[in-house]
């Protein structure tokens, strides 16, 4: 029987790509009052200060479940440890560098503040959703709307409701 490629390396139109590269991440999310914030990361180095934010992400390593991947990338970069369980949102696939990142969302630890654990990131810090929006990797915007769309439906309201100022 003929083996598939994994479908975490496809290209955008579903065939086999030896450049993909595959990230998985975690949005965590937290309320304060009536609005949402999301857990973002800033890229280091002077090259990147005018890069946008994102999600903490990263490769797999050999064999690795995306979700642990999600949970230890997590970790690595904003010294967090998310023992929550987590939601997937899919994937997004970045149009120029054909990047595919595969997300989860899960409930920030309480109490917890995060860190820059990693040379990787600069900063790192919850930011209101609608702000959030205008400084996240464009690519990265729709993994917003479905973490708004799944807290609509975890809490019976719409996403507008959960998105306004």
């Amino acid at each position: 029987m003929l083996a598939l490629p994994s479908p975490e390396l496809h290209g955008r139109r579903g065939m086999p790509d030896a450049r993909a590269k595959l990230s998985s991440g975690t949005l965590l999310y937290r309320h304060v009052g009536d609005t949402i914030e999301v857990l973002l990361v800033h890229p280091a180095g002077n090259y990147n200060r005018r890069a946008p934010w994102g999600i903490p992400k990263g490769a797999p390593d050999p064999d690795e479940e995306l979700e642990a991947t999600a949970r230890r990338e997590t970790r690595e970069e904003t010294g967090l440890d998310i023992t929550e369980p987590l939601t997937d949102l899919g994937y997004v696939d970045y149009t120029r560098s054909k990047k595919r990142v595969h997300a989860f969302a899960a409930r920030a630890p309480h109490g917890v503040p995060p860190r820059c654990a990693s040379w990787e990131v600069d900063k790192v810090e919850f930011i209101e959703i609608t702000r959030a929006r205008r400084i996240i990797h464009p690519d990265q915007a729709a993994l917003l709307d479905r973490l708004v769309r799944l807290l609509g439906a975890e809490n019976g309201t719409s996403a507008a409701e959960k998105t306004s100022a």
